[in-house]
This record gives C-alpha cells, structure tokens and sequence, in this order.
C-alpha cells in the first residue's frame, strides 16, 4: 500500500512536467540547460505545434508540387528529369515532328545528332528492310557437320509443326524467343576473346548483337498480334534455357558447327513466315493494320498492313540466314572471322 501511495504523489508531481502539451520553458532551459526529463523524452517535453505547422507546411509543398506535376503531365512541354550524374534524356521525334513512342530502340548515333535549338533527335535504330532478297536460297549440306546440322534442325521442326500448326503469330514468338539467342552468345564469346586476346574482332561482335536486336524487335512486334498462353510461355522458359546453354557450350566446341545450325535455322524460319504470307494471302488469317511498332522500326507506310509486316520479317530472316552461313564458311575455309570484315548494317 505504501509503494502504491508514493507512485501515486510521485506521478501528481512529475506528471504536469513529462505530459504537458506545452510546458513552459524556464530561463536555463532558454539560455541551453534543458531539464533532465526534455533529455529522457524530447518528444514529449516539445511542443507539438511547430510540428503541426511544419506538416501543414509540407502537405502544402507537396500538394503544390503534385499539381505541377499534373499539369506537366498534361501538357506538351513537360521536361525530362535532368539526372545527378548531368545525364538528360533526349525527346525523340520522327520526321514528321510527332513524338517518338518506343524507348527499346531509340539508340543515338552520336550526341552531335542532336538539334542545338529545341534539344530534339532523330532515332536511329530503324531500317528499311532488303525485301529483294532471295528467300528461296539453300545451303547443301555436303560434309559431315552440315549434315548433322541440317539433320537437327530438321527434327526440331516436327514437333514444333504439331505443337503450333497453322497458329502462324504463336508458332512465330516462339521462333523469335529462340532465334535472338545465338546472335547474343556468339556477340558475348566474340567480345570476350577479343579482350582476352587483345585482337580486333572485324565487326563480328556487333554484326552479331544486332543480328540478336533484331530478333527480339521480331518479337516485340508479335506481341502486338498475339499473347502467348500459360504453356506457351512454360515451352519458352525450357526452350529458351535448353537452347542458351546448348548453343554456348556448342560455340565454344565449334564456332563453324554452331553458324551452320544457325543458318539452317533461319532457313526454316523463312519457310515458317512464307506459310505465314500464304495464308494472309487466302484469307485464312485476317490481313489486320500493321502494328504502330512495325510501322515505326520497319518505316512502313501509315496504311501498312500485317501481310507486310510478315514480308519484312522474312526478309530478316533470309538475312541473318545468309550471314551465319557466311561465317560458318569462313571456318570451314580455315580462316577467323577477325581477318573478315562483317556485314555491318546486314539485317
């Protein structure tokens, strides 16, 4: 009972001093001396109005700084955020002074590109695709690795033609997943001999990236077609990781194989969008516009239609297929594709 009574007079005492919502502050605590318990507990011991005030302060500034975001938003002249490190992203615009919408490839050929007056600049990273090329070319395998490469690609088409049938758009984001892998592993191995050896590589390491670049802007511009299903992004993943680590270890063994296959590859892949076209052309398939991307990467016409979308994908792919049957036989003949120059811009 007595301890409950002193805790009770010690809590009549000290309690007006530790609670108070604004306690009163004595001269020492004026001149610098803060009391023990403003010490023990500064948040209780501090008025809580100046801290009100600041939030009232704040929610002010942000609520003003959020409307100047709005209104930024919705305006035409609303300017990039300018980074620490003195990097700003350049506004992109095509030729006809629009807005360019597609950041994935938007690549600057050099700062000197850029408009000294409104800081605008042109992408780049677009082509008009070669569709003079001839699509029909075949590459006879004629010694025993070409062989075995004509062979493995051959078995891998059967179940892919069961899988997908004449589902050309599905059939076609597979292809693409699969086909931006070699250009990337043969550009990285590339890269890295070059460092190791200390040698220049004749253009190969970016003749291949943007042979990989290309692919995957095929896929990109598919995915506006079509989406893929729940087991068809499950076939990718295993398809995807088979097929990377496959074709590492198979470039590292042989580089000359490993262009072959590639190049048999593509071959099917041109026959897979001429079954495309063929049926675009029947009526099977809706001849629907062409995708704002393909109009843009492609520079089609504004009236562009997915049969030429199809045609221009084709043309790719009897390119790259012409390239990797190229490197291959620079092997074959017993020379390096550093003394080589590549076929730079080569789609």
């Amino acid at each position: 009972m007595s301890s409950r009574m002193a805790g009770a007079a010690l809590l009549r005492h000290l309690g007006p001093r530790l609670f108070a919502a604004e306690p009163t502050v004595s001269g020492l605590a004026a001149r610098g001396a803060m009391p023990a318990a403003a010490r023990i507990l500064p948040a209780r011991m501090a008025s809580t109005a100046p801290e009100a005030a600041r939030e009232d302060a704040g929610a002010k500034q942000h609520g003003g700084g959020t409307e100047q975001q709005e209104k930024a938003a919705g305006g035409q002249s609303k300017k990039a955020i300018v980074s620490y490190w003195g990097i700003e992203p350049p506004k992109l615009v095509k030729a006809d002074g629009t807005e360019w919408r597609w950041p994935c490839f938007r690549l600057l050929r050099s700062l000197a590109t850029r408009d000294r007056d409104d800081d605008l600049v042109q992408p780049w990273d677009t082509y008009t695709s070669d569709t003079s090329i001839d699509v029909k070319k075949h590459h006879e395998p004629t010694t025993l690795p070409d062989k075995a490469a004509y062979l493995l690609v051959k078995s891998l088409r059967v179940p892919m033609d069961l899988f997908f049938q004449r589902r050309h758009a599905s059939h076609a984001l597979l292809l693409e997943t699969v086909a931006a892998v070699p250009g990337m592993v043969g550009g990285m191995l590339l890269h890295l001999r070059s460092l190791r050896r200390f040698e220049h590589s004749g253009g190969w390491i970016r003749a291949l990236l943007e042979e990989a670049e290309n692919e995957r802007m095929h896929l990109m511009t598919f995915l506006e077609v079509t989406q893929p299903r729940w087991w068809e992004r499950a076939l990718v993943l295993a398809a995807q990781g088979a097929f990377f680590n496959a074709y590492f270890v198979g470039y590292l063994l042989s580089p000359k194989f490993a262009h072959r296959v590639v190049g048999y590859l593509e071959e099917e892949a041109v026959h897979s969008y001429t079954e495309y076209l063929k049926d675009l052309e029947a009526g099977v398939i809706d001849n629907t516009p062409a995708p704002a991307i393909a109009i843009d990467y492609w520079r089609l016409p504004a009236d562009a239609k997915l049969k030429d979308v199809v045609t221009v994908v084709r043309a790719d792919e009897a390119h790259h297929r012409d390239v990797n049957h190229f490197a291959s036989d620079i092997h074959y003949q017993g020379m390096k594709l550093k003394d080589t120059p590549a076929p730079l811009g080569y789609h």
